[in-house]
């Protein structure tokens, strides 16, 4: 067999020479056609979960947020491991599931169970299932130093400039910040004077929140102008507050 082989290669060249030339095309098509990546992505069907906890430390997040939260997500479908990392006013979980996993079905899994556990968390948390992203998707980390700033106008600088910018760049899912001192207004109630005046908590509460916006307040005509009147009681300073309490 492999002499007739060889005599037929032999007798019939000019057809030998035309197959080898479609081979070799074809190799350098699929090869010059082939996803050419610095950091190739090989990992499986991630879903991570990104909560966000201020003032906790890594104990409370671990054991009030991050323990809840796994215990949940035991016994998903096609789930093949389960990991936490609980950090400073954050925790990191990620679950993994089999190769070949819909990523919309697995978030779809994971987003059930963790409505089911999110009324037993903190009230103060904020976070959920972070933007689909495959485990390369944190690339960069990055300080903001001065001496000059305080924490809190870091923390500012971060929010309203730098991290608007970030997510503008093609390829970026989210950007997240962490540390520094997030501007609020905090209001200590006297609870002689407030017993006095019979006021309660409850209406200290009230009178903060219901002040604390901005309202439309109709059209004023002016012959073919028209005029939007609107009423400014958004919080700015110090004073707004002390002006309502």
């Amino acid at each position: 067999m492999l002499a007739r082989l060889i005599q037929f290669a032999l007798t019939q060249r000019l057809l030998m020479l035309v197959v080898t030339a479609l081979l070799l095309g074809l190799g350098i098509v699929s090869f010059r056609a082939l996803p050419i990546d610095a950091f190739p992505d090989v990992s499986t069907t991630q879903v991570k979960i990104i909560i966000k906890a201020p003032g906790m430390t890594p104990e409370e997040v671990e054991s009030r947020i991050t323990s809840l939260i796994e215990v949940e997500m035991l016994g998903l479908p096609r789930q093949t491991m389960l990991r936490s990392v609980a950090k400073y006013a954050m925790t990191d979980i990620t679950v993994d599931f089999a190769e070949g996993t819909d990523i919309y079905w697995a978030r779809q899994q994971v987003a059930e169970r963790l409505g089911g556990v999110w009324d037993s968390l903190p009230a103060d948390i904020s976070g959920g299932m972070a933007p689909m992203t495959t485990p390369l998707g944190e690339m960069f980390m990055f300080t903001i130093e001065s001496e000059e700033l305080s924490l809190q106008e870091k923390r500012s600088l971060l929010d309203w400039v730098i991290r608007p910018q970030l997510r503008t760049v093609p390829g970026v899912a989210d950007v997240n910040a962490l540390g520094g001192l997030v501007r609020t207004f905090e209001v200590i109630p006297d609870n002689a004077r407030m017993y006095a005046r019979s006021v309660t908590l409850q209406d200290l509460q009230t009178a903060l929140t219901q002040n604390n916006s901005n309202d439309g307040a109709g059209r004023l005509d002016d012959g073919e102008e028209s005029l939007l009147v609107r009423s400014e009681g958004r919080f700015v300073t110090l004073e707004d507050v002390a002006n309502t309490v």
